[in-house]
Order: C-alpha cells, then sequence, then structure tokens
C-alpha cells in the first residue's frame, strides 16, 4: 500500500471510530466483523446509514419509544419487524436530520440503506445472536437506469485540444491555465481517457509509482489492492511534460512524492479534479454533464469497441464482476449485434 493510502487509510478510521460513538455497542461489533471484506469507506457508509435508522427506530417506533441510540441491544433490534423496515424506507423519502436540514432519498438510496441493513442483520443471524432477519424480506425499490453518458471520438478530441490551448476559458482561468496547470491538466485528462482509472486512485498517485521505460504506473485500487497499469506514447508525452515541471516544485512535506499538484503544492484533491475536468468540459460537451466518471466510461467503451473482450475491460477497469462491466456496457452489444444485422444481404438491390 502506497504512503497516501496507508494514510488515507489511517485518517477514515479515525473518522469511523468517531461515528462508531454515536452508535450503540452492537454496530461496533458488526464492523468489526466485516473489517476483512469491506472497505473502510464502506463500513463509513454502512456507520451513517444505521446512525439514520436508529434514530427513526427510537423517535418512531413504540416499542423503542424512551429508548436512546446508544441504549439499543441485539435482543431489541430483534424485535424489528419487516414492517418496520418498510416504513423506514418510506421515511427516507422525505425526512430531516439532526440539524433540521431536509433529505430526500431516491429508489438508488432507498436501496443501499436497505443493502446495509441486510448485510447487518445477516451478520448477527451468521453468529446466532437472532433467529431471523427482517431486512431480507423486504424487496429492494425499483431502479430505472439512467442512460450511461459517455464521450464520442469527436468529443474527446475537442476536450483534449480545450485543455491543451485553454482557448475556450474566460480570461482570468486562460490566466491559470498559460502560467500555471495547463501541462497538470492535460496529463490528468489524457490519464483518464488512457487508462480508465478512478478518480481516487489518480490522487492517490507518487513520482515513484511511474515507469516510464514500460509506460506503466503503480495504482492502489479500490480495497487497497494494487495494480500494474499501461498508458500509451500520447499520455507518456503528456506525464513527462508535467513532470518537469513538477520537479521545480517544491511542495509540502507530507506530499513531497504526490504526482499531481495543487495550486497550494499540496497533493491535489478530489473536489479540485471534478473541477478541472467540469471546467473544461463544459465548453467541448455543453449538452453533457462530464466528470472525472464519464471519463472512465469513456475509456471503457472505446476499449470494449476496439476489443470486444468485456473480461479485458473488466480486469483493466478493476471491476471485482464482471456482471457490473457488463451492466455498463451492454448498450454497446446491441449496437454491434445491430452493425452485423445490416451486414448481411438476402438479396442485391434492384434498380
Amino acid at each position: 500500500m502506497s504512503d497516501y493510502a496507508a494514510k488515507f487509510n489511517i485518517e477514515q478510521t479515525e473518522r469511523l471510530r468517531k461515528l462508531c460513538c454515536e452508535l450503540p455497542e452492537c454496530a461496533f461489533e458488526f464492523f468489526r466483523g466485516i473489517e476483512n471484506r469491506t472497505s473502510v469507506l464502506t463500513r463509513i457508509g454502512y456507520a451513517r446509514d444505521l446512525k439514520v435508522f436508529f434514530r427513526y427506530l427510537c423517535n418512531n417506533i413504540d416499542v423503542f419509544n424512551g429508548k436512546d441510540v446508544l441504549e439499543l441491544t441485539i435482543e431489541d433490534l430483534s424485535k424489528v419487524t419487516p414492517t418496520h423496515i418498510e416504513m423506514f424506507l418510506e421515511y427516507l423519502s422525505s425526512y430531516q436530520d439532526t440539524n433540521g436540514k431536509r433529505l430526500v432519498n431516491s429508489a438508488t438510496g432507498k436501496n443501499r440503506k436497505l443493502a446495509c441493513l441486510r448485510s447487518f442483520y445477516k451478520y448477527f443471524l451468521k453468529k446466532e445472536k437472532i433467529s431471523v432477519s427482517p431486512a431480507a424480506i423486504v424487496d429492494m425499490a425499483k431502479v430505472h437506469e439512467k442512460p450511461i453518458i459517455r464521450l464520442d471520438v469527436n468529443e474527446v478530441a475537442n476536450l483534449l485540444d480545450g485543455v491543451e490551448t485553454g482557448s475556450e476559458l474566460t480570461r482570468h482561468e486562460k490566466s491559470i491555465h498559460d502560467s500555471i496547470t495547463a501541462k497538470r491538466d492535460l496529463a490528468i485528462i489524457t490519464l483518464f481517457l488512457s487508462t480508465g482509472i478512478r478518480i481516487s486512485e489518480l490522487v492517490g498517485i507518487d513520482i515513484d509509482d511511474f515507469d516510464f521505460e514500460n509506460n506503466s504506473f503503480l495504482v492502489t485500487r479500490k480495497g487497497g489492492k494494487q495494480a500494474i497499469l499501461f498508458f500509451g506514447q500520447e499520455a507518456k508525452d503528456a506525464l513527462i511534460e508535467y513532470l518537469k515541471e513538477r520537479q521545480t516544485i517544491n511542495p509540502k512535506d507530507d506530499d513531497k512524492n504526490a504526482f499531481f499538484l495543487s495550486m497550494q503544492k499540496k497533493r491535489i484533491g478530489v473536489r479540485a479534479v471534478q473541477q478541472l475536468v467540469k471546467k473544461y468540459a463544459r465548453h467541448s460537451t455543453p449538452l453533457k454533464k462530464i466528470s472525472p466518471h464519464k471519463l472512465r466510461s469513456t475509456f471503457g467503451t472505446m476499449l470494449y469497441n476496439e476489443t470486444g473482450d468485456i473480461y479485458l475491460v473488466a480486469d483493466v477497469l478493476g471491476h471485482k464482476d464482471v456482471n457490473t462491466t457488463k451492466k455498463h456496457y451492454a448498450a454497446q452489444d446491441e449496437l454491434r449485434r445491430l452493425y452485423a444485422s445490416k451486414q448481411i444481404k438476402l438479396r442485391e438491390d434492384e434498380f
């Protein structure tokens, strides 16, 4: 694990521990039990979802009235019924958090919280501390699939041209682009489009992760697993041009080995990368909301169209389950089948 990944993991572990201080003892046991098979970010998401669920039980379900969240026990939670969980999911449609802010959950958000509860109850069922999981009986909400947004070949060229020249930026943006960020931004966008890496992976790259002789670099995947990815000549050119500039910058001690730096000479953050992608994409593709993840989808589509190998795409993108990849690129299969159908003529055209 890289220094950045190790530091990130420590920071998020401390964050999880603070969240757990607002949860009952059984939540501690659950998180300890699933630590070896989940990422710390997954457990943080679970902690937030459980906090909302427990607060709902204490405030809205008669059998728990008068109880504080911290007082809840396994015995209390075994009293939860499928109906209680269905009521909770309906509550998520519109509710207020502890600060009075109105929150709304879509079908996807509800399904995520239900998945958390299923995992929570499944753990204690396996430990034989409860006899039935009420969450397992509740159906997931139907999710209407959104079309996957990706760039076509011309849009990719326009985006890269815009990043390279900065011609469509405002006067202030152009000034910063020309004097500070042009080479860095081009290297970032090119690396996204050439390798399909996640934004969390990109910000964690260190200088010594690169091997320019073999056009490869080491990346820390979700869950801390490391993999070697490869890039082409165009990406190599952009990365080396930025590296020359990067070597003239003296960053803060904690970020001396970080490859991509912010204007504050610190390791660039996720939010900053999201903003720079949005800045360039709004000019080159104004009708599409392009994010780093859309650039990842673009790479996956281009790779699949070139190779037709869904397993290769899954491996390069770092998908644990090839079904995840198939879900995203099924539309491409339909286009290929449509193309194939037009190649066969049973009769010659008559004139």
